[in-house]
């Protein structure tokens, strides 16, 4: 287990919210030993006090859930330096030593190929692991390129590109639901499922964060990445084991077997739109165009929606709809399993039936089945759901992350070409959307989204 850590980029809200509590919670749950070291690296001016009381009112706020001897501990091992990432001598001081050091890149993606650069260029202590956050470069021949830095660096084995998505617990659970039930696995296909929502909407607005999202935008931010990585987990072919090789060849063998997009076909199965001013519950909302540090000429997109097809045997004709949005009504983030109708229905029922559909909720974490059941009066059917609760996981995701980190355990992350066939999925989309094939729509803040289109999808 590597006992060194350092954050570049660790005065951002990433290291606040995230980073720190999650090591908080390996410290409480005694996954983090005595000997554990913690280097902070940013812009600011700050010494390790300055940081240590900024880190302290950090976790204070985001990790109070967790014992104060915990939070103390996580303080008490850490220091900062102030350091330009892409100067190789401000580099190497931060990650010196003999021992190896996971380097934490908690910078946005344009900073990326610099900080790899420096970190070559500052001799890295051999064992030593380099984690990158999302999304990995911002379109293919930016990751194509930073692959090839990283793989100058270190081995392929010691690159994490980290996704925190992967570390969810009903994320996993979407797995170990298809894989360990009997009565799933056999009707997990084309013949029963009709459809597959992948969804994470939000009635979080831009909240401040112009400065990374007005040049990402909704299709890179979180579908290019986040739900291409949960399509991988629910169409995926059953994996030898649950060991990094296998793991990540079937997911690779999900994005592959995507069926290109035409023109056409992206006029047809994706939508953008981004939010004009409304009102969220109690709260006015401001035009996205009117937020602070926005530029208009970017026509950046708060809501992207895409169908996909995966040409293989298991997924012949079912639609995979993944869709992202901000400014919403109301959260709504899951994986939702349409079945197909039964074929046949007895004469003489009344009452209404419905598909049975099976939706993993993302967060809150739960599991519900809608199904058909018998009412009061016989041959009357009604719509049932069951619900299951799901235990709170031991580590939050961000706690199994670093803990994946730390220990090598590559399961987890993306490989290199993994990430680069995500970005060959939709490139088409994006190079399209560039050139407004694709209107850019518009909807109210606090309403479902984009207004009802007529759209031809596929048998």
């Amino acid at each position: 287990m590597i006992e060194r850590l350092a954050i570049f980029g660790a005065t951002g809200d990433l290291t606040g919210r995230y980073l720190l509590p999650g090591l908080a919670a390996l410290r409480a749950a005694g996954q983090l030993g005595d000997g554990f070291r913690l280097t902070g690296a940013g812009r600011e001016d700050w010494d390790g006090d300055e940081f240590r009381r900024w880190a302290t009112a950090q976790l204070d706020r985001h990790a109070e859930e967790f014992p104060v001897s915990a939070r103390q501990a996580v303080v008490s091992s850490s220091d900062y330096l102030q350091a330009d990432v892409t100067d190789p001598a401000a580099v190497a001081a931060v990650v010196a030593g003999d021992e190896p050091v996971a380097a934490y890149l908690a910078l946005p993606p344009a900073v990326f190929p610099a900080a790899v650069t420096a970190l070559h260029e500052a001799h890295l202590p051999p064992g030593s692991r380099i984690v990158l956050e999302k999304p990995f470069g911002e379109d293919l021949d930016s990751a194509i390129e930073l692959n090839r830095l990283l793989a100058d660096l270190v081995p392929e084995q010691a690159v994490f590109r980290v996704d925190h998505f992967l570390a969810m617990t009903t994320v996993q659970n979407v797995l170990g639901t298809r894989l360990a039930n009997r009565m799933l696995e056999p009707v997990w296909n084309a013949t029963h499922i009709a459809e597959i929502d992948i969804v994470w909407e939000e009635s979080l607005a831009l909240e401040g964060r112009a400065s990374y999202y007005d040049g990402t935008g909704a299709l890179k931010d979180m579908l290019q990445n986040h739900l291409l990585q949960l399509l991988c987990l629910v169409a995926m072919e059953p994996p030898i084991s649950l060991g990094e090789r296998d793991l990540r060849d079937r997911k690779l063998d999900v994005l592959r077997s995507v069926r290109p997009l035409t023109d056409a076909d992206i006029v047809r199965r994706t939508r953008r739109a981004r939010y004009t001013s409304g009102r969220i519950g109690d709260r006015d909302v401001p035009a996205y165009t009117g937020e602070t540090g926005v530029d208009t000429a970017r026509r950046t997109e708060t809501f992207a929606e895409v169908e996909l097809e995966l040409d293989n045997w298991r997924w012949p004709g079912t639609v995979f709809r993944l869709r992202t949005g901000k400014a919403l009504r109301r959260d709504r983030k899951e994986v939702a399993v349409h079945f197909r109708h039964v074929p046949h229905l007895p004469l003489g029922h009344s009452g209404e039936t419905v598909p049975n559909v099976l939706r993993f909720g993302l967060d809150p974490e739960n599991l519900t089945l809608d199904l058909t059941g018998i009412g009061a009066h016989a041959h009357t059917f009604v719509p049932l759901t069951l619900t299951a609760r799901i235990d709170p996981p031991g580590l939050p995701a961000y706690g199994r992350l670093l803990r994946d980190v730390l220990d090598g355990n590559a399961a987890l992350s993306i490989r290199g070409d993994e990430a680069e066939e995500a970005w060959r999925v939709l490139s088409p989309v994006l190079s399209a959307w560039s050139k407004d094939v694709v209107p850019l729509e518009e909807y109210p803040a606090g309403s479902v989204g984009p207004g009802p289109r007529q759209r031809e999808g596929p048998g």
